[in-house]
Order: structure tokens, then C-alpha cells, then sequence
């Protein structure tokens, strides 16, 4: 007989965390029970993977690596415009935040 979830289980692993600190990787871990602390982050992968990952190939890693800096700092956060920030680029949409603010 299947097991139903159990929606107050753990999501995390104490030995993914222990394998992330050992590689160098800090984990964004929201807290318990919230779901939405990364929600735009966890949007970001889908569109990378569509709009990057899946149009080329790298003979390197490092090539590879070049490729998503690329994307992400001279394209995503300069130029896509985004819907959760008022259809800004997120560098669009910080100048004029800072603006506002200093206003």
C-alpha cells in the first residue's frame, strides 16, 4: 500500500546540506513550512534551461559557465523585462526603486 505525503515532513537533508558546504555551494533555504520565499528564483531555472541551455552545447564546462554569466549579465538582468516587476529588466526596475526611495 502507497504511503500519502506527509505535509509536515522535512524537504531538506542534513547530508545535501553537508554536500553543498563541502562542494562551496550556500544553499537558499527558506524557512519551514514557506513556500514561496524563492519563487521567483525557482522561475529564473525554468527560463535558463529554455532560453539558454536547451539552444546550445559547450564542448567545456567553462565555456558553459561563460555562457549562463553571460545571459544573466548582459541580457536577463539588463534587458528581459519580467512581469512581477511592473515589466521592468530587474536593473530597470532597481534604478527606478532607488529613485523613488531617494525621492
Amino acid at each position: 500500500m502507497l504511503q500519502p505525503p506527509v505535509e509536515s515532513a522535512q524537504y531538506t537533508s542534513l547530508a545535501f546540506g553537508r554536500a553543498l558546504r563541502a562542494a562551496g555551494i550556500a544553499a537558499s533555504m527558506g524557512t519551514v513550512g514557506d513556500c514561496l520565499d524563492n519563487a521567483m528564483a525557482e522561475s529564473f531555472f525554468p527560463t535558463l534551461q529554455t532560453e539558454l541551455l536547451d539552444r546550445h552545447y559547450w564542448a567545456t564546462r567553462r565555456q558553459l559557465a561563460t555562457a549562463v554569466f553571460d545571459y544573466i549579465e548582459t541580457f536577463y538582468n539588463r534587458h528581459r523585462r519580467h512581469s512581477a516587476l511592473d515589466y521592468y529588466s530587474p536593473t530597470d526596475y532597481e534604478r527606478i526603486t532607488l529613485v523613488a526611495a531617494a525621492a
